[in-house]
């Protein structure tokens, strides 16, 4: 077998950022890890001995030949690129040839090989130019063990200046769920002083993998959506990917922003801007002060990115940032709608959904909804409902005045009447925003100096009237019919933006929950909500429906059992 590791041209050298960081045990586990995942590992095992300074990394990838584990821990050497030209075509996680150098200059290192084709391992230790010290064979299965001992030994005020065992372990844990999310098809398991840590168990896909990372969240809760993206007109590019894992606002949130992630050809990186533009596509779906969990991967063709904008590689430049911004705030907007596609029970169970379709076909107590019943019934246009992506609800009933009782092929919803208006109109005022004049004026009285600024702020036409009265010459348009026009303008006068102003508008004027409504009402109500853009919270974050699937119905009462069985027999 050829030597595939080889020391990089000085021209090359130069155009790579200084060498790789190793600044804890955290940042030496990833570079460990991220050269196993480029040796095509399916499973990985790390060992820590944080009071030891001592980390082991265990893969069964490719593995490497004598010829290369020599030559592997030499400064800039790597069988990753070979010159100038395939910094622009990079694929692998690696190609600065660094990492392990960098290690022998810190660490004491061992590595331990065997190549898939080969018979024979070999145990190489290396001193610290990166050259090889001790040469033996020896017997492993398929794959490689890299041991670092004593790390940082040689700079004892390096150690001091970093945190507690605790904190390094804790950031250790981090990096590996980072590149687990990246990397969902493999195998981890993470040893800690000879005691087994935690593990994670392979996923086809990121959504599938989340709920073992974060154990709040369910597969229910969660929104996947991948989509091929055409390059952009002026890129003469491949075809991308975009791939999106969403919690959905109505089900799940955060306190703080920590789980908007993005990774980019595999690797977590950091990105404001990107970062801002998921918030912004979040913005008035979620409860005050609360954040969404967003996880996006783009896979984008290498020549588009520039890895060299830091060392670690943790930030990058990304060539028509503004292109990407807009595939993904369309992306998570597509997420966020309730159609067949993406249409799932608020918990989903799939070995009791096998179970129940199972016995209800043997109890006979098969659930046929009528087709011919939905279409005499229904003031749906199917054609308008599939271009549309609705869920062909059907209202037939109210409940208190306050909730819409909604049939569709699978089961029934609850919608709470008031926030689902409350939806539609804030969607309707934002696309259109008008203020229209009005005569006789809407006078107000002892008003602040401030709320005056923040009358004129959103738009308003005011002007004093007299001794402490001011009077108002145009209003939002939606305002213009109601009685209490007065009492909204002063509401609007206490503060906020446009946007805000935007969201008291349209909760002044939607349907108030305990005003009845007829069937064509309802239905019209719910014709108008499921076309809005994010109908699932209203624009205070507040869920809007609750979903009862005939599956979980049939759960409830038991249509799995056996008429025999049931009755005693």
């Amino acid at each position: 077998m050829a030597s595939t590791i080889q020391a990089l041209p000085t021209e090359v050298v130069y155009l790579i950022t200084a060498g790789e960081v190793i600044d804890s045990l955290a940042s030496a586990v990833r570079e460990l890890v991220e050269n196993s995942l480029d040796a095509g590992a399916t499973r990985i095992v790390v060992y820590l001995w944080p009071q030891q300074w001592r980390i082991r990394v265990a893969d069964n990838g490719c593995g490497m030949n004598l010829e290369d584990l020599q030559q592997a821990a030499t400064a800039h050497s790597t069988s990753k690129i070979r010159s100038s030209d395939d910094l622009w075509k990079i694929h692998s996680l690696g190609f600065r040839g660094e990492a392990l150098h960098s290690l022998t200059t810190l660490a004491e290192l061992e590595i331990l090989s065997r190549p898939a084709d080969g018979n024979l391992g070999w145990r190489v230790v290396y001193g610290d130019d990166g050259k090889a010290q001790t040469v033996e064979a020896t017997a492993i299965a398929p794959g490689t063990v890299v041991t670092v001992s004593n790390l940082f030994g040689n700079c004892p005020s390096r150690r001091q200046g970093l945190p507690s065992a605790a904190q390094q372990i804790k950031a250790v844990q981090a990096t590996i769920h980072q590149i687990a999310l990246c990397h969902p098809q493999v195998t981890w398991q993470l040893w800690h002083n000879d005691r087994i840590w935690f593990t994670i168990s392979p996923a086809a896909t990121t959504g599938q993998l989340l709920p073992q990372i974060l154990p709040q969240v369910r597969q229910g809760d969660l929104q996947e959506l991948k989509l091929e993206i055409s390059p952009n007109s002026s890129l003469p590019t491949p075809h991308s990917q975009l791939s999106l894992v969403v919690g959905l606002p109505d089900r799940c949130h955060r306190h703080r922003p920590d789980w908007v992630r993005i990774a980019v050809n595999g690797r977590m990186v950091k990105s404001p801007e990107l970062e801002q533009t998921i918030l912004s596509a979040f913005h008035r779906t979620l409860p005050r002060d609360r954040y969404p969990i967003c996880l996006l991967h783009l896979e984008i063709s290498p020549d588009q990115i520039n890895w060299n904008r830091n060392p670690a590689k943790t930030e990058i430049y990304l060539n028509e940032l503004n292109y990407w911004q807009e595939q993904i705030t369309q992306a998570i907007d597509q997420a966020l709608r309730i159609d067949d596609a993406n249409f799932k029970e608020a918990v989903q169970t799939t070995r009791v959904s096998k179970l129940l379709k199972a016995a209800e076909e043997k109890g006979g107590y098969q659930f046929h909804p009528s087709k011919t019943e939905n279409t005499q019934h229904s003031r749906f246009d199917s054609a308008q409902c599939t271009a549309l992506g609705t869920q062909h609800l059907k209202a037939v009933a109210q409940v208190s005045n306050t909730y819409i009782v909604a049939e569709h092929p699978g089961g029934m919803w609850l919608v709470e009447q008031h926030i689902a208006h409350e939806r539609v109109l804030y969607e309707q005022i934002c696309d259109n925003w008008q203020l229209v004049p009005v005569e006789p004026p809407i006078i107000l009285y002892q008003l602040s100096p401030a709320q005056v600024s923040q009358l004129q702020r959103i738009g308003l036409d005011i002007e004093t009237f007299g001794e402490q009265l001011w009077a108002v010459r145009n209003i939002p348009a939606l305002l213009q019919q109601r009685e209490d026009c007065a009492a909204a303008i002063l509401e609007l006068s206490w503060g906020g933006d446009l946007q805000a102003a935007q969201v008291a508008v349209a909760c002044r004027t939607a349907i108030r929950n305990g005003t009845p409504l007829s069937l064509p009402e309802m239905q019209t109500l719910l014709d108008q909500w499921q076309r809005t853009r994010n109908p699932r919270t209203c624009p205070h974050g507040r869920p809007i429906y609750l979903s009862l699937e005939e599956s979980a119905l049939a759960r409830f009462f038991r249509r799995h059992w056996v008429i025999g069985k049931s009755h005693g027999i």
